[in-house]
């Protein structure tokens, strides 16, 4: 299950389980992975941005992401 999905700022998408495995499937460049990620995203998916120099992601909603 997509438990965390993490877009950074050269557009590349980090995806990890609820065991914070990654998920290779699923990353590569959003415009790539982005409609994959989002038909397979269950409703406690957390999508976030993590963009410039923050030492967290910021949590955004799927339509946001």
């Amino acid at each position: 299950m997509i438990k965390t999905v993490i877009r950074i700022k050269n557009d590349m998408v980090m995806v990890f389980d609820e065991n914070g495995k990654e998920m290779p499937r699923y990353q590569g460049y959003y415009s790539e992975v982005k409609d994959k990620i989002i038909e397979d995203a269950q409703s406690g998916s957390i999508f976030n941005h993590w963009f410039g120099y923050s030492l967290k992601p910021v949590a955004v909603g799927p339509e946001r992401w």
